[in-house]
């Protein structure tokens, strides 16, 4: 029985979101908790709801008890029963995936340019190519309009390619 999101502004018992287990999740949670072998993390993020829980065998602690009782934060609190609420028990424990996606400044024939110009014989006057002549020399070329040193750092990390 997942919990429910209590809509209006006023909120007797102040809290928006309830926590109510049902009896497969508040076992599922007490051998987690039992094992002990589970990421320190989600053990929190568990007794939380089963605290927070307000159901037939719940406790039905508020926010305050259980940030006593666990030493975590107002916020937590309320960001487990949240998403407890709204995405279910797996969202609760688990951390949220990162939503953000990363643009990449070189494409692979941009990738293959860059380790064949570091395979090559450095400028004149250097004994050898540094990660910034490198994303230098990348910009000049009109590989990419910009070029980080750390860019250039991975990308020649992941292609394991000797420089020498």
């Amino acid at each position: 029985m997942q919990g429910e999101k209590l809509d209006g502004r006023k909120r007797p018992w102040g809290k928006k979101y309830r926590v109510q287990l049902a009896e497969e999740e508040r076992c599922e949670l007490e051998r987690m908790i039992g094992a002990g072998s589970t990421a320190a993390r989600k053990l929190m993020h568990a007794r939380v709801l089963l605290k927070a829980d307000e159901g037939p065998q719940g406790p039905g602690w508020t926010d305050e008890q259980i940030m006593e009782a666990l030493e975590v934060g107002q916020t937590a609190v309320g960001r487990i029963r949240q998403r407890y609420v709204e995405a279910g028990l797996r969202a609760a424990l688990e951390r949220k995936r990162s939503e953000r996606i990363y643009a990449r400044q070189l494409d692979g024939a941009g990738e293959a340019h860059l380790v064949a110009l570091a395979c090559a014989q450095p400028p004149e006057g250097r004994k050898c190519w540094t990660l910034a002549l490198l994303a230098d020399r990348m910009v000049t070329l009109g590989e990419t309009e910009h070029l980080s040193y750390e860019s250039v750092r991975r990308v020649l990390k992941k292609t394991r390619s000797s420089r020498g």
